[in-house]
């Protein structure tokens, strides 16, 4: 066996590749652009899916070096100024797809056989895009076509350890090892070895299919009796063609050809038994005959047929029969879930909400049916479609968590945070809440320093929760200074939206974890010098104020409203209609109660003035919407449906604090107690419980190198816009996603 055969057999793996442990990661993705549809989906002369073209996943900026020393040679570093400017556009934004494929298809133009030069881009792209399996068999055919046969199992082992789900790989890998070795056995582990992770996948047929084939070519009529035996007992598309293919071969062949070596060696057991048991007449005989025969019909994987006997040809095929059957039954259950899929490969642009919530609702229903395998190879295939959906990612983490299967989860976590969803803010929030649980404060805190200082500068929400991690921490100093130094980031921004959200949210947090009165007033007066007045910051002030011990500010704030519900010509950051009606009713009712008449008429006739209706009028309406929704919850929840909770496409993942008003608790009541965290990232009771102690199936392949450690209340005004690379779609959805699950503050 040469060296490249024994790599394949023994599951041989290269070098470390990217910052991350591939080994166990569930994505596949048909990725690349229109032109490069049918290799990159698998449907060149090889075979594979017919899914459509693909962009590929997108992840945060990294440095892009242009080719250099990395391979060895100086004629890497020649480019034509095409490849120039091509590298420049990458180097700018490494999220741009669109560049990248064109700086290959120019590379594989000017490259020829500098091979080198062509290692490079390949390695620099798929560092940046390691799910695009197309251009991983891309790039193997290229060492191929210099002779390399040790450089394309290195690719190919590195293509299996980064897409390790992905069916069309395996295919193409398998297809490679049969062209290129002649050793049986050697395919056939790699064979057996893909089957491990992808031939339970419902569209896993190409796979079977390509094995069967192989099988066929050797005219080893056990080893595809053994192969369709094993089809049967999953629930994957085209059971029934494949049915029908072991009965034409059951009925074409001998059952001496069909029988394994096990079963072979069973039956002349049987018979040598036969045969020496003591026979006192031919009655005694023929009993011991008829027991025997029962023996076999009770013991279904020992097969005693008789090449030429009909009836045992009917009991060796009602054996696999039955097998077909309960897998029909449970494909039954599922196809619903699987023709919903409209989209199992990766996409840029996003999923519809009704192949999001399918994906949640086959979720709910092979957690419920218990198999623990079953659950990780559905989540492992969901985080190929979803891989841009954080929500899925925290799922998964906390369904591995539930059943115990801390590896697992870890796993999942890193690859979320390092991969696949590393620039949105939602994960890494998610990543320190979960090290803090398991009491990694220090990780918590590098965590919450990668949103502020890479992911989400001046995110509101990243502030509010790692103070008040902070505080539970006995750090109050700490989570006031954390306060302080990103409002004095924010004061250096001209027209800065984030920075009236900070002084109120700094002043609510003072008052309730220090009880400190005078400091919170001070901040909002601070604020109310320093940024332009807006609707959640009077707001703010308003509650504030109402619960305070006298004497209250009324005259102080009086101008500051007047400025927003009656902006003049020249003013900045007006208020919308609605939030000045709704301000100026807030103020009206603040002036009820600490007012005197005059004060409150003239609010009261300038509210009129200005939005030409009375605020009883208001009243009387909002307390009809209120009602009218009340009464819209209440039936949903006696009908067994939660009401809907419809997100944005960039902010589903926020939480409460984006569309509550700020509250203010009584003067006189006692400091808060520390927050704790919101019981909806807790162990969720859906999820059901896992037996104990399952690990994955591993196939023969070392581990890479280990994930990498993190580097050393939004409100309305705010969102998270993702990075938008060049012409590129967004990755978020443009219309309304259901309700994450886990999107409440903690």
């Amino acid at each position: 066996m040469g060296d490249s055969e024994a790599m394949v057999a023994q599951g041989y793996t290269s070098a470390p590749y990217g910052d991350y442990n591939t080994s166990a990661a569930a994505t596949t993705v048909e990725s690349t652009g229109k032109e490069n549809a049918s290799l990159v989906n698998g449907t060149g002369p090889e075979g594979g899916s017919s899914a459509p073209a693909e962009n590929g996943k997108a992840s945060n900026e990294v440095a892009v070096t242009a080719p250099g020393a990395e391979h060895g040679d100086n004629a890497v570093s020649t480019l034509s100024p095409e490849e120039e400017r091509l590298w420049s556009i990458v180097r700018a934004n490494s999220l741009e797809f669109n560049a990248w494929t064109a700086l290959i298809e120019e590379t594989e133009r000017i490259a020829q056989d500098n091979i080198a030069k062509i290692q490079k881009v390949y390695d620099t792209f798929l560092a940046e895009f390691p799910l695009c399996y197309g251009y991983w068999k891309k790039y193997a055919d290229h060492e191929a076509r210099v002779g390399a046969m040790d450089k394309v199992v290195e690719v190919y082992e590195r293509a299996v350890q980064g897409v390790t789900y992905s069916v069309d790989i395996w295919v193409h890998y398998c297809t490679f090892a049969i062209n290129t070795y002649g050793d049986p056995d050697t395919i056939r582990r790699l064979f057996e070895r893909a089957l491990v992770y992808v031939g339970t996948d419902f569209l896993s047929s190409p796979l079977w299919d390509k094995y069967i084939e192989y099988e066929c070519m050797q005219q080893d009529w056990s080893r595809v009796t053994m192969i369709y035996t094993k089809i049967l007992e999953n629930p994957i598309q085209n059971l029934d063609r494949y049915f029908a293919n072991f009965k034409e071969l059951a009925e074409t062949r001998p059952l001496s050809e069909l029988r394994s070596a096990e079963e072979s060696a069973a039956v002349a057991a049987a018979s040598d038994a036969s045969k020496a048991a003591p026979s006192e007449s031919d009655g005694k005989a023929d009993e011991e005959k008829s027991q025997a025969d029962g023996s076999s019909e009770q013991s279904p994987k020992l097969e005693t047929a008789g090449s030429t006997d009909p009836e045992e040809l009917k009991k060796y095929i009602a054996i696999r029969e039955a097998m077909y059957i309960k897998a029909k039954e449970f494909e039954s259950k599922i196809i619903g879930f699987e023709m919903a899929i409209r989209r199992p490969y990766f996409h840029v642009r996003p999923l519809n909400a009704a192949e999001l919530e399918n994906w949640h609702n086959y979720l709910d229903f092979i957690e419920k049916d218990g198999d623990f395998n079953k659950v990780v190879k559905l989540y492992e295939r969901c985080l190929v479609a979803c891989a841009n959906y954080p929500e899925y990612w925290i799922r998964y983490v906390l369904s591995m968590e539930t059943s115990g299967s801390m590896d697992l989860a870890d796993n999942a976590l890193a690859r979320a945070t390092q991969v696949f969803v590393k620039r949105q803010p939602e994960i890494h929030l998610f990543a320190a809440r979960l090290k803090e649980q398991n009491g990694d404060i220090a990780g918590a805190r590098a965590a919450f320093q990668l949103v502020h200082s890479e992911i989400s500068p001046g995110l509101v929400e990243a502030v509010i929760k790692h103070a008040n991690m902070e505080q539970r921490q006995g750090n109050l100093e700490d989570a006031f200074a954390l306060y302080e130094q990103v409002i004095a980031l924010e004061k250096g921004k001209e027209n800065s939206t984030v920075l009236p959200l900070l002084y109120a949210q700094y002043s609510t947090f003072s008052y309730l974890v220090s009880g400190d009165a005078e400091k919170a007033r001070k901040i909002l007066v601070e604020a109310l010098d320093h940024v332009q007045p807006s609707k959640p910051l009077l707001e703010t002030v308003l509650h504030f104020e109402s619960f305070l011990p006298a004497p209250r500010q009324v005259d102080y704030l009086a101008p500051f409203v007047e400025k927003v519900i009656n902006p003049n010509s020249d003013a900045q950051n007006v208020a919308s209609s609605t939030e000045r009606e709704e301000l100026s009713l807030i103020y009206i009712e603040f002036l009820g109660l600490f007012g005197d008449v005059k004060t409150i008429k003239k609010a009261e006739d300038q509210h009129a003035k200005l939005f030409r209706r009375s605020t009883s009028e208001l009243r009387k309406r909002s307390a009809d919407d209120f009602l009218s929704s009340d009464r819209t919850k209440m039936a949903k929840t006696y009908n067994g449906t939660p009401p809907a909770q419809p997100a944005s496409a960039q902010s589903q993942w926020s939480g409460g604090y984006a569309a509550q008003p700020q509250t203010w608790p009584q003067a006189q009541a006692a400091p808060a107690q520390p927050q704790q965290w919101n019981p909806a990232y807790g162990q969720q009771a859906a999820y059901g419980a896992y037996p104990a102690g399952y690990t994955a199936p591993q196939a023969p392949v070392p581990q890479a190198a280990a994930y990498g450690a993190y580097p050393a209340q939004a409100y309305p005004a705010q969102s998270y816009a993702p990075p938008v690379a060049g012409a590129a779609p967004v990755q978020q959805p443009t219309a309304a996603a259901p309700q994450a699950y886990y999107n409440t503050y903690y």
